[in-house]
Order: C-alpha cells, then sequence, then structure tokens
C-alpha cells in the first residue's frame, strides 16, 4: 500500500472514530434464545431494540436520563459490560399465581457522561419479558440524584396499532378529582392517532405489531421511591416517550420530577414480548423484578365482599341498610362488607363499631371508605383527612383494629408526583402494624405492589363498574371493557372492578333506570376473569329471590385466589377465556363482549377426560336477558370443548 492511501485511510479512521461511526454493541438473549435485546451507542447517544423469533418488534429506541448531577442522555461513552443468570422462586398471594419460577439473563452495560460520572442500565431478560432500569452508585459528596427527564423511548414497527387509555389533563372533571386512570381505551388505533387530552397514554398500554406479534409495556416497582411515569403521543423520530406527571396535578403541590437517595436505581421499565395474546396474560413480570418491602404483621385472608353503594349509591351508609349487607353476605358466605362514604355521618362511629360486632359475630369483617386527604381536589365524601399524615392514620387505625376492621378502601388521590407514591406506601407500610389490608381508588396504577407490600389487595386505576350506573353509555360498553382489561390493565395487577352485577336495573327496586346490558353468566364468568384478591360480588338482598337457585349456587363458591392463570383465547375489546385454577380445580370462563353470538372450539387439556359443570346461556325472545342453565358433562379424552355464548354473554366450564 502506497504511503498516501495509508494516510488516507488513517484520516477517515480517525474521523469515524470522532463521529461515532463505530459504535459499541452488546446484547442479551432469553433462556429460551427466542428474545433478544440488542444495545449500541451512536453518536454519544444509548439505544436499544427488540427482536423477537428474529422479527423485529421494538426499533431502535434511546435510552438515558436528565439529572441535576449531569446529563446521561448524549455525550455518552462506553465503559464497560457485565452478565449475569438470575433464578428466583418466590410464592405471592393475591394475584394470578400463588407461585413463580423466575430465570432470567442480566446484562449490566455502564457509560460514563461527559463529567465522567457512570450511569449503569441493567436489562432483564426472561422468556417473554423483559425489564430494565437505570443505577447510579455514589457520586462524589452527593447523598441524592434529582432526575428532571427520561430519555427513554419505545419506538414500535410501523405497522403497529394501539389499545391505549389517554392520560387526562389535570384537576378537570367530577370536583377535579383527575386524573385517575379512568379513561376509555380505543381498540386497533393507528399509531399516528393523538390522544384525547393531548397528554399521552396511561400504563400499560397494548401493541399489536401487525402479524408478528403482541407488545406491553408498563412499569413495576414504584412506590415512594419515584413519581408513577406514562408514555407521551407518539412521533415518528422519537416512537413514544417516557414522561413525568403534569405540573398541575395535586393542584399544583409538589415536585413532578424525581428524586431517590444514593446509591440507587430508578423503576423497572418493563416489556412483553409475545406471538401470541399468552404471554401477554399470563405475564408475571411486574412481580418479577420487586422484592417484599416488610413482612406481614398476620395472615391476609382473601375473599369476596357485598356493597351496598353500588346500587343503593350514598345514602345506603346507615346503619339499617348495612346491617342488610351483612346479613346478605353471611347468608352467600363472604368475608367482608364494604361499608362506603358517609359513614361516619350516616352511622357514626359508636354505631359502626356495634355493626363490626354483629357483622363478627355472623363470620364476618368490615371494611371502612376513607377520602384519602383534603388538599388534592374537592371530593366532599367524608370521612377525610383521617389518611393523609401520619398521626391521624394512625390513631384511625388503633381505632379500627379496637372494633375488628378488617380493611379499608382508600380513595381520590391527587395524581402521580412522587409525595402521592409516597402516600400510597405510607397508608399500605402503617395499616400493615394494625393488621389492616388496604384497597385503592380514585388511584394510579399500581407497579409490582402486591409482592411489595403483603397487606396491598388492589386498586381501581380503571373506568370502573360504577360507570354503568351513573350513564347508560357506559353499561353498553361494559362487555368491551371487561374484554380489553385481561389483556391490559389487569395483567400487570390487581383490578378492583367494583362488583359483579347481578341486577338487571341499575336502581334498588331493580326496575327503573338503564338496565345492565351484559347477561347473567357474562357477571359470574366476569368474577373469574377479573383479578383481585378480595372481590366485590354486588349482589343485593332482592336477588336472592329473583336469581336462579344455580347462579346463587355459584355466587356463594366462586373463589377470589388462584394459583394459576392461563391464556385460552380472546381479543382485546371483542372476547376473552381465562382459566385460573384454585387449588387443584379449574374455572375456564368467556366473556363475549359484542352485540352478535359467539361460537368457539377450546382447547382446555387441564380438564381432559373430567366430568365438568358447564354454565351457558339460550336466547331469550321474550327478555333482554338470555336464559342461564348449567349441566353436567364430561370433557372429551382430547380436552376439546365447544362453547356458545350470547350476544353480550359468557360462559363457564368448571371442575
Amino acid at each position: 500500500m502506497n504511503i498516501s492511501l495509508r494516510n488516507s485511510l488513517t484520516v477517515l479512521l480517525l474521523a469515524a472514530a470522532s463521529t461515532g461511526v463505530f459504535a459499541e454493541s452488546n446484547k442479551v438473549v432469553s433462556p429460551d434464545g427466542r428474545l433478544t435485546v440488542n444495545v449500541v451507542d451512536r453518536d454519544g447517544r444509548l439505544y436499544y431494540d427488540v427482536l423477537y423469533d428474529g422479527k423485529q418488534m421494538m426499533l431502535e429506541s434511546q435510552l438515558g436520563v436528565v439529572a441535576n448531577i449531569g446529563d446521561f442522555s448524549q455525550r455518552l461513552v462506553y465503559r464497560s459490560v457485565s452478565n449475569r443468570k438470575i433464578a428466583d422462586d418466590y410464592t405471592m398471594r393475591g394475584t394470578k399465581t400463588s407461585a413463580v419460577s423466575y430465570r432470567a439473563n442480566q446484562m449490566s452495560v455502564v457509560y460514563v457522561n461527559e463529567k465522567k460520572l457512570p450511569m449503569t442500565v441493567t436489562f432483564n431478560v426472561s422468556d417473554n419479558d423483559i425489564a430494565f432500569r437505570y443505577e447510579f452508585g455514589n457520586v462524589n459528596d452527593r447523598t441524592h440524584i434529582i432526575i428532571d427527564k427520561e430519555a427513554t423511548a419505545f419506538r414500535l414497527p410501523t405497522q403497529t396499532t394501539t389499545f391505549l387509555s389517554p392520560q387526562s389533563d389535570p384537576m378537570i372533571g367530577w370536583k377535579r378529582t383527575k386524573p385517575s386512570y379512568e379513561e376509555e381505551y380505543t381498540p386497533d388505533a393507528p399509531m399516528t392517532a393523538k390522544s384525547k387530552y393531548g397528554q399521552g397514554y396511561t400504563f400499560p398500554c397494548l401493541f399489536h405489531v401487525g402479524n408478528d406479534g403482541w407488545v406491553l409495556v408498563s412499569e413495576t416497582g414504584t412506590h415512594g421511591n419515584y413519581p408513577g411515569c406514562r408514555l407521551s403521543d407518539y412521533s415518528a423520530e422519537q416512537g413514544y416517550s417516557l414522561v413525568f406527571p403534569m405540573t398541575g396535578e395535586c393542584d399544583g403541590r409538589g415536585a413532578a420530577n424525581a428524586a431517590f437517595a444514593l446509591p440507587g436505581a430508578t423503576p423497572w421499565r418493563t416489556i412483553t414480548v409475545g406471538s401470541t395474546l399468552k404471554p401477554i396474560v399470563e405475564t408475571t413480570v411486574s412481580y418479577d423484578v420487586v422484592k417484599p418491602l416488610y413482612e406481614a404483621s398476620e395472615q391476609y385472608k382473601p375473599g369476596r365482599y357485598t356493597w351496598s353503594w353500588l346500587i343503593w349509591q350514598d345514602n345506603s351508609a346507615n346503619y339499617n341498610d348495612q346491617k342488610q349487607m351483612v346479613d346478605l353476605a353471611a347468608a352467600m358466605g363472604y368475608e367482608y362488607v364494604l361499608v362506603d362514604g358517609f359513614w361516619d355521618q350516616q352511622t357514626g362511629r359508636e354505631r359502626i363499631a356495634e355493626l363490626s360486632r354483629y357483622a363478627q359475630s355472623k363470620g364476618v369483617s368490615l371494611m371502612l371508605w376513607y377520602n384519602s386527604n383534603g388538599t388534592a381536589n374537592e371530593a366532599p365524601q367524608t370521612p377525610r383527612n383521617c389518611m393523609n399524615t401520619v398521626i391521624a392514620r394512625k390513631k384511625e387505625m388503633q381505632w379500627m383494629k379496637s372494633i375488628g376492621v378488617k380493611g379499608i378502601k382508600v380513595d381520590f388521590f391527587g395524581g402521580d408526583k412522587q409525595h402521592v407514591m409516597q402516600l400510597y406506601e405510607d397508608i399500605l407500610s402503617d395499616a400493615n402494624d394494625y393488621g389492616i389490608q388496604v384497597i385503592f381508588h380514585g388511584c394510579t396504577l399500581p407497579r409490582g405492589w402486591e409482592r411489595m407490600f403483603p397487606n396491598y389487595v388492589s386498586s381501581e386505576a380503571v373506568l370502573a363498574s360504577e360507570n354503568t350506573f351513573f350513564q347508560e353509555h357506559h353499561a353498553k360498553k361494559e362487555g368491551f371493557e371487561l374484554t380489553m382489561h385481561p389483556f391490559c390493565r389487569n395483567t400487570v395487577a390487581a383490578m378492583d372492578w367494583g362488583g359483579t352485577i347481578m341486577n338487571r336495573y341499575m336502581s334498588r327496586d331493580n326496575k327503573s333506570r338503564h338496565r345492565r346490558y351484559t347477561s347473567d353468566v357474562f357477571e359470574m364468568a366476569a368474577a373469574i376473569v377479573n383479578q383481585a384478591s378480595i372481590q366485590c360480588i354486588a349482589i343485593y338482598p332482592n336477588n336472592l329471590n329473583e336469581l336462579p337457585q344455580h347462579e346463587i349456587d355459584f355466587l356463594k363458591s366462586v373463589p377470589s385466589a388462584w394459583d394459576e392463570t392461563r391464556f385460552i383465547d380472546g381479543y382485546p375489546g371483542k372476547y376473552a377465556v381465562i382459566a385460573r385454577r384454585h387449588g387443584d380445580k379449574w374455572y375456564v370462563a368467556a366473556l363475549n363482549g359484542t352485540n352478535k353470538p359467539l361460537s368457539l372450539n377450546l382447547s382446555l387439556p387441564m380438564i381432559a377426560g373430567k366430568e365438568v359443570s358447564y354454565y351457558y346461556e339460550t336466547a331469550d325472545k321474550n327478555s333482554f336477558w338470555p336464559k342461564s342453565a348449567v349441566k353436567k358433562t364430561k370433557v372429551g379424552k382430547n380436552g376439546n370443548v365447544k362453547i356458545m355464548m350470547q350476544p353480550m354473554g359468557g360462559s363457564i366450564v368448571c371442575e
């Protein structure tokens, strides 16, 4: 090679190095070899992409954060990579499965910014799940880090369609209570569609990558250590970006950015990938990468609860109505009664104590409703200002423990800022000291809390059953909603939908106002499809004389604790078939969210050759509702079962 050519090549190589053409690339592959994450730096920025079975499921998407100690989103320089295997066998209560064997390959890549400060990005990759986060060690004399924004992005292939729920503007809606994760999902939408309020989308976010498969994006491990995040609107260049809470949340109080002590880490961002919806429905990634934060003070019990408020509304928080609900719970063999807002005014504390004693004599425990605080919004329901300070909480919880109350439902939170996430954590921790389980409403998505907090039960964080009462529009959409959530909201965390509704009309007399548009078996099946360890069965005293005996018997026996969950069939917003195992018995529940009859051929190898009960319906020309029936049948040795569902109907096959 002549000298001039050699010199020219040297100049080109130096130029390439200075402009970042040479990129450092590392990859981590799932234990089964099907899921691959590539991490690469280009021009000082860090990116990742995701392939499943060789197909691109996430395009090259940016990583990084911008913090008070420096910018970790650009001018990054590679330092090192390390790999190890993760093995964690653990048990849980109150989720879709009771025992998990988590196996993942972990890769940690270290980059330094222009100040020579290091950031580690750690990826855990299991067979269908990815979890990644940013980690920071001790930095000079700094005790903590403030993160002002994340560069984290999610770029999906152009053929992708979306199943998303928009984030609302802050301080709007009834009594300025939004955002509260109670917006409507839009199915099969293009990525280019703008969110309803222009504020992006709440987690979890479901994507259909054309014919190649499905992707679910969410986060886990968020408590008082970080604000709750969401996705921005889509842009062709960045895809979806991870964004912090809006400054207007909580009536403008509190910081919208994040802060944590050093050394420390952000919560985990999660991506679940599959060629079908099976890995989406069955994922446990929300729990796989988090740990319990404290020990349970007692053995908390799952169960079912009656709830007057859904149909009888505010005026039912009086002693006589609640005594009826206690008697109903006892007759059905249920463990709990939830006494909703205004109980302190309509019943009073002395008579609540009396009611609790009466309930316990019937083998039933009370749960009480509370307003979370008095400054985040204008919700007037009482009791208020009992849960927002540690002194008030402990005084209230000590009183509840003394009268035998076993649970609380805390409502009307103000947003996703870090101080609100800290409030959730504080309520849960204090409640555990007094043996109290906790349900949240008017609230954010729980993020791994079932494993982190042993007395946590569930959260609303969804456009729930109360809306079927408030508006006929939502009653008509119940089929769509409850066939959406098994693939999105309810697959990442327990969901307090708020009631298997057995009244046919949304009124106390069960004759007036608008009707329920779903069938009886749909509602019964929903008690299985909707997952929460303490499940609301919104049955009323009048239903005992109105419903067929086989429906009453089923509602008496339906479990709320599950040992295993399997996806059988379905499509978001159209239909869902989910199998759950309680002990050694399987319950297969099917929901038809459409206005047309639906016939399905199901493969149920777990009950092959077994005798089962089959709950089904036939069209009734003289009624809005199909007639329900149950029969015993034997499943063939091949495990194949054919079911038929009426419009907005359901089906149940159980041992």
